[in-house]
């Protein structure tokens, strides 16, 4: 794409909204918030939206099944975190805290968009349809990610850290090519953003002008290492502007205000204008993962505030301020919660019977020698220890 042409794009879109080019890729002044911690609506003047920066509400529909999906992710999160300790499953990235963000990044899609999720994402990979024990199946040690990602859109959950980003802009770019409607939410945490591979993602996606949303979930730590201490950028959105997109800061515990930021965002790129880059402000409020002691790098004081910013507590205070989550509501919510919870457990009571020789079955097209020779010596050391 020429200079001329990329700016014309950025100048055709901020114009739609009637304000200046640089107005448009940088984010509003202050954080997309629409609920205070409490569950109450801000004053519209206190929203952080802005001219060319309006964020109208989700409808009461579509909050209350955010809602659903918020509290079946937060019910998940327990669980798989008892089952880790029980030893079902080998380890467990928790995202207690975020759910909010992967609740929105999984229903602003169509079911013919992709979603590009990180290891810590399970919850957007269920809300995306995936079957709950499909989506575990990597956490008890199996060699595959558990699901077909062809048949739900959903690539499978990225351990090595940025390489689902490049991996969505190549889906996104197919997608052009082949002139299909075709948006991509590729998710990140902010770790991600100090790797190469985020720049290359970004700065790909900006010149060819592909529909995807780059999700970042700050949750202000890169396993222990703070966000102070990996940008010295005024937010990780205002880095959008060096790629020539457009970028927005939201509250990461607002579940409201999330969606309706990821939505805008997804109906943007859609419409043709180019990749957009949103930062949720958000909190891990357990460890890393099992493995992890989170006492070491942070104080307790600090978990305890995010908890008071909880967003299932706060969208459910909204709701049954609203009249829209009634006691029978709730009580299906729950019941569909606790029979995902149920059928996690019974199936990771279940031994996995996996023959150890599929290690190499599906490594390369073409068997290597290597591998062959690998597969052969497992073989024979199997069979020495039957003997």
């Amino acid at each position: 794409m020429s200079t001329e042409a990329h700016e014309d794009r950025i100048s055709s879109v901020s114009k739609k909204f009637g304000i200046t080019p640089e107005d448009y890729m940088l984010p509003a002044r202050h954080m997309i918030n629409l609920l205070n911690v409490d569950g109450t609506l801000r004053e519209e003047s206190d929203q952080g939206t802005e001219p060319g920066h309006e964020y109208p509400l989700p409808s009461p529909a579509e909050l209350m099944d955010a809602y659903s999906a918020l509290a079946v992710g937060r019910r998940v999160n327990d669980q798989n975190s008892a089952l880790v300790r029980q030893g079902r499953m080998a380890v467990y990235p928790s995202s207690h805290g975020q759910e909010a963000c992967q609740v929105a990044a999984a229903l602003c899609l169509e079911e013919s968009d992709w979603l590009f999720p990180t290891y810590r994402d399970t919850v957007a990979v269920l809300t995306k349809g995936v079957a709950p024990m499909e989506v575990m199946t990597s956490f008890r040690g199996e060699w595959h990610c558990g699901y077909d990602p062809k048949a739900y859109n959903c690539a499978p959950m990225s351990t090595p850290l940025t390489t689902q980003l490049l991996h969505g802009v190549g889906v996104a770019h197919a997608a052009k090519l082949r002139g299909e409607n075709t948006v991509v939410v590729a998710m990140c945490g902010d770790g991600a953003t100090s790797e190469g591979d985020f720049h290359e993602a970004l700065n790909f996606a900006a010149v060819f002008k592909l529909p995807v949303i780059f999700f970042v979930q700050n949750n202000k730590y890169a396993i222990s290492v703070p966000l102070s201490q990996q940008s010295a950028a005024p937010s990780l959105a205002h880095k959008a502007v060096g790629y020539g997109m457009a970028g927005e800061r939201v509250d990461g515990n607002d579940l409201m205000a999330l969606m309706a930021v990821m939505r805008r965002a997804v109906r943007l790129a859609r419409e043709g204008n180019g990749p957009l880059l949103i930062e949720a402000h958000t909190y891990r409020m357990q460890a890393h993962t099992n493995a992890d002691d989170d006492k070491r790098y942070r104080e307790d004081s600090e978990v305890q505030e995010w908890i008071a910013k909880d967003p299932v507590t706060r969208m459910h205070a909204y709701l049954d301020d609203a009249g829209l989550l009634t006691e029978e509501a709730q009580a299906k919510i729950t019941e569909r919660a606790e029979a995902i919870a149920k059928k996690l457990r019974d199936g990771m009571n279940q031994d996995a019977n996996t023959p150890p020789s599929e290690l190499f079955e599906h490594v390369f097209a073409s068997k290597t020698t290597q591998l062959a020779e690998q597969q052969a010596l497992l073989a024979d050391e199997l069979a020495r220890e039957e003997a």
